[in-house]
């Protein structure tokens, strides 16, 4: 087993044990969430009331944060994926902390990162097509506060977008 020491909100959960099970457990729900308890028990060699506990454990613990379905972007009109550089006028902790409670509001946006180099954040935004994100450009990014610049990058085709992340535990 290996002893960790993991995130649960800011609290750290010193000295969980995670052996090869939990691990499997976690691959396993990565890939396809939507196991049921029986089926899940059965690939990894555990009774449904143990792998159950295990699951609920790991929740407990913090390395499962939710389970969610993922849409298709297409279906629900949100085909269009936009990432977006953002510099911001000052680095000051005011001007961060105004960005980012403006960017958590902006239409589409599934991620924003602060991030080292040329820009100070890097936003994900889905939209429908090119003139939607040209209505919520105009509407919504030039007024996010402290904005100096922002270049956008249209994504002309996905490569590779997945949610497993690897298990370094």
């Amino acid at each position: 087993m290996d002893t960790i020491k993991k995130r649960n909100g800011n609290a750290a959960v010193e000295g969980a044990e995670v052996d090869r099970t939990d691990r499997a457990i976690l691959r396993l729900l990565q890939r396809d969430a939507s196991l049921s308890n029986v089926a899940l028990a059965a690939k990894v060699h555990l009774s449904p009331p143990a792998c159950l506990r295990r699951v609920e454990r790991l929740k407990r613990l913090g390395f499962i944060d939710g389970v969610v379905a993922r849409l298709n972007p297409q279906a629900v009109g949100a085909g269009m994926l936009v990432m977006i550089g953002v510099v911001l006028d000052r680095s000051t902790p005011e001007s961060f902390s105004a960005f980012e409670k403006a960017a958590a509001k902006i239409s589409g946006c599934m991620e924003c990162h602060v991030v080292t180099g040329e820009f100070d954040y890097f936003m994900l935004i889905r939209t429908r097509d090119s003139e939607s994100f040209n209505r919520l450009h105009a509407e919504q990014l030039l007024y996010l506060p402290g904005v100096r610049q922002v270049r956008s990058f249209m994504v002309l085709r996905n490569v590779l977008s997945t949610t497993e992340l690897p298990l370094a535990i």
